[in-house]
């Protein structure tokens, strides 16, 4: 009965009921969109990279050592010596390396230049291995493997044939058309900036750059793709690259080693400890647009009990003949709170779907341009505490018209006023 009398006295101010609840479905829908992404990009950071104990690159801080080698943003302070990485590779603690040479792009996506142990080693998330949907893995020096990613936007399959461009611009006037690449694998989505790569061998990104100098063409040499093969394919330098080691318990030793090494100045992360410093800068970020939605949040539920108190004087004669009738003050009551209850459910049920069907739509574009994964699953535990919140603090709100109902008098309603 009760029920049915709240959602019988909604419908009759459909009008202004109609105004709370778009407003209320938007504010809710910030708050939870926020929350999600913010909690599915921190997942997306931190599943990146995972069983790599180290990560060295030439000296520059950990952040960004780690933005440009992992997540293929910026760009290197400057490159490691292959005599140096040669050396580096005879420490007794070291298990596997995985060398990385960047510096050139293929329509705006990153080419990286690395050897076998890459598809060996590399792992993500929980320690998952690198899988092919398509494919093998390169062997011959103008061979590529696509991320799943760059596969799918460029529509690229088995046996493409694409040129590298020089630099990592999404437009350039510089490539290397002269010597092209066939497209011969294709990676499993990932979720990681590996969808984004376009990978190749270490000794392709020499053989791509032997008529070329300080970044531009020699002018009258030009060597074809066979000319590159018969040449000395030994990189001369690499970007950074990941270390494996046999014992964790040697890794602050072997860090402290590779950061002293006299040859030329090295950094040695940890890759994990470098996520965390990256995701504790982005923290306050997070916490103000948290702070946002929130302040957004309460000026809707504020809203909403305002209108409900413009209303109550309409409603006099409604609670009055409610009294009349042998209604309790506290039926009164409940009636308000129940109908406050009833719109915010509702509108948390519309922001469930808004923030579901955005996310369906832009979830593409995100992964694209930003690299971040966002799962449509979006109940969680943490939306269930959110939905008791808002809950909680809409019925917090709603006993101030809730205690106005109650107090009213009978004669109130029933007296009529000349």
């Amino acid at each position: 009965m009760l029920m049915k009398l709240a959602r019988l006295s909604l419908w009759n101010r459909r009008g202004t009921v109609l105004m709370t609840w778009l407003s209320l479905t938007i504010s809710i829908a910030l708050l939870l969109g926020i929350d999600h992404l913010r909690t599915e990009a921190k997942s997306s950071f931190t599943s990146t990279v995972s069983g790599t104990d180290l990560i060295v690159g030439a000296r520059s801080g950990q952040l960004n050592l780690l933005l440009y080698s992992v997540f293929r943003i910026g760009n290197a302070t400057a490159n490691i010596s292959w005599p140096s990485y040669q050396r580096i590779l005879k420490h007794p603690q070291i298990d596997w390396s995985i060398p990385i040479a960047l510096g050139d792009s293929h329509r705006g996506y990153r080419v990286m230049g690395t050897s076998d142990d890459y598809f060996n080693y590399y792992r993500y998330a929980n320690s998952q291995p690198l899988k092919l949907t398509e494919g093998k893995v390169f062997s011959g020096v103008f061979e590529t493997v696509l991320g799943a990613e760059v596969a799918q936007k460029l529509g690229y399959g088995i046996g493409e044939q694409i040129a590298l461009s020089h630099g990592v611009g999404e437009v350039s006037f510089s490539q290397h058309k002269d010597k092209p690449f066939t497209v011969v694998g294709i990676l499993a989505r990932t979720g990681t900036p590996v969808d984004q790569t376009v990978h190749v061998k270490l000794e392709a990104i020499e053989a791509i750059h032997l008529d070329w100098q300080q970044g531009a063409p020699i002018p009258g040499r030009q060597l074809t793709a066979e000319q590159a093969l018969a040449a000395d394919l030994t990189p001369k330098s690499i970007t950074a690259f990941m270390v494996g080691l046999k014992s964790r318990m040697a890794t602050f030793t072997v860090q402290r080693q590779i950061n002293e090494y006299k040859q030329e100045p090295l950094t040695a992360i940890l890759p994990g400890v470098a996520l965390a410093e990256l995701w504790q800068m982005l923290g306050m970020v997070e916490n103000l647009l948290l702070l946002i939605s929130l302040l957004v949040l309460l000026a809707a539920l504020v809203g909403m009990i305002t209108t409900l108190l413009a209303s109550m004087k309409e409603r006099q004669r409604e609670m009055a003949i409610l009294r009349a009738t042998g209604a309790h003050p506290w039926y009164l009551f409940v009636l308000i709170q129940l109908e406050v209850q009833i719109v915010t459910l509702l509108s948390m049920l519309s922001a469930a779907g808004l923030l579901f069907v955005s996310l369906f739509v832009l979830q593409d574009k995100l992964a694209a341009e930003f690299g971040l994964f966002i799962s449509l699953q979006i109940i969680k535990l943490n939306t269930l505490y959110w939905a008791g919140g808002v809950m909680l603090l809409s019925a917090v709100l709603a006993t101030i018209p809730g205690i106005i109902a109650y107090r009213k008098a009978l004669a109130d309603g029933l007296t009529i006023r000349l």
